[in-house]
């Protein structure tokens, strides 16, 4: 920062005194003597320039205090600037010395006039120095010239002046929308923020209840069902499960907070996955299920094969629970443009128009739309159920064979579930 910063008033007004001092001490050492065009005449005639001089030094005396309030005084500082200029002219009229003390009006214009008379003011000063320098003889001729200068200047100065002052305003305008759209884009990134922690929180919550809370409720059927074998082999069957079911879900758990994809997806193709699913299910159920391919397969987007496969998962373990079926069946159809996904069961049905309490139908939907599917449910009491998912067939995207493969701790178990006749979900 200058050191002028904050004292810019008392520059201007001890400049303006040290160009009244010089021209005063010329004047002084020279002598007096009428000037060109402006000559000694008129209301000063009789005025000696040392009185003159006394008078603008007191004229001077007010600049500090007008530049501090050149922007709510304009009237003031314009009349006080115009008088200063008259006796800059009538000292340069008792001598040409005192053409120093009118170059003062330069800086002054500057510093004090509003911005459109700021070149008025410049040009007033230059008629003076120049009328000041000029000989008798060039009378007619410098009018003219003034008039063919001054008047062009003027008009160019306020116009600039003007185009200035536009383009402050509109630059004003500018910063304030700018400010406007900075804190409308730091209140949109925080509902994105606050929307992203909602989504990764349902998300949470899908993957403990697509894993953990399933492989809890059939850990719970497996150990009951321990209880109530008549045999040791069976038990120890039943018990076996149970802590395969165990393992398996702290597997899935540590999956989940990773957000990684269901582990059977991790080394097998999505109809691989399914079918290998379907076993598993249909053999800890005990239920018929029937596995069909349609189309031909193809490599999906990580999150469609993820969505398929947890929308399979959890409705096959709603028919376990709550369908009472003999019979089930399972179709993943390929298309062109999309996938298709049907569960089908002769259960006991149910009124898809009834509110549930369980988190199951809802995270399907969810999921489906999560990847641009949609999920539908048909349904009647005593009639079976079909639940129908279709999802675009987004491609996988290119491996990057710099990337690191995710380690795979344990391996693939599929998720089976028990047969139980009282709604949960």
């Amino acid at each position: 920062m200058s050191w002028v910063d904050g004292r810019e008033r008392w520059v201007y007004a001890g400049l303006a005194y040290a160009l009244l001092a010089i021209s005063a001490l010329a004047t002084a050492v020279t002598g007096t003597s009428p000037n060109g065009v402006l000559g000694e005449q008129g209301l000063w005639a009789a005025v000696p320039w040392p009185v003159v001089a006394l008078v603008a030094a007191g004229w001077l005396a007010p600049v500090p205090w007008l530049h501090r309030r050149r922007d709510t005084r304009r009237a003031l500082v314009v009349a006080h600037y115009l008088v200063l200029l008259a006796l800059a002219a009538a000292l340069a009229a008792k001598s040409a010395a005192f053409v120093v003390f009118a170059s003062a009006g330069y800086p002054l214009a500057i510093a004090l006039l509003p911005g459109r008379l700021v070149m008025a003011g410049v040009t007033l000063t230059a008629l003076v120095n120049v009328t000041a320098q000029a000989g008798p003889e060039a009378g007619t001729t410098l009018l003219t010239v003034i008039a063919g200068v001054a008047v062009p200047l003027v008009l160019a100065g306020w116009y600039v002046s003007a185009e200035h002052d536009r383009r402050r305003r509109l630059v004003e305008r500018l910063r304030t929308a700018m400010e406007e759209n900075a804190e409308l884009n730091a209140r949109l990134l925080d509902q994105a923020r606050r929307a992203g922690v909602l989504d990764e929180r349902h998300r949470v919550a899908g993957e403990i209840h697509d894993t953990l809370a399933q492989d809890l409720v059939a850990l719970i059927g497996q150990l009951s069902a321990a209880g109530r074998a008549p045999h040791e082999d069976a038990r120890r069957r039943h018990l076996d499960r149970a802590a395969e079911l165990a393992r398996r879900g702290l597997s899935e758990t540590r999956r989940s907070v990773r957000a990684l994809r269901p582990e059977p997806l991790e080394d097998t193709e999505l109809p691989d996955a399914l079918g290998h699913l379907a076993r598993s299910w249909a053999e800890t159920a005990g239920v018929e299920l029937r596995f069909e391919v349609t189309g031909t397969p193809v490599a999906l987007a990580a999150e469609v094969e993820s969505t398929l496969f947890r929308v399979a998962q959890e409705a096959l373990a709603n028919v376990a629970k709550h369908a009472g079926a003999t019979r089930t069946a399972l179709t993943l159809s390929y298309t062109d443009e999309s996938v298709l996904l049907d569960i089908r069961d002769d259960g006991r049905g149910f009124d898809p128009q009834r509110p549930a309490d369980g988190f199951g139908l809802d995270g399907m939907r969810q999921r489906a739309r999560g990847v641009g599917g949609t999920l539908t449910v048909e349904s009647e009491p005593g009639q079976g159920t079909t639940i129908a998912a279709a999802v675009p067939a987004l491609p996988a995207a290119t491996p990057d064979p710099a990337a690191p493969d995710p380690a795979v701790p344990n391996p693939a178990v599929p998720n089976p579930a028990i047969p139980n006749d009282e709604r949960q979900d």
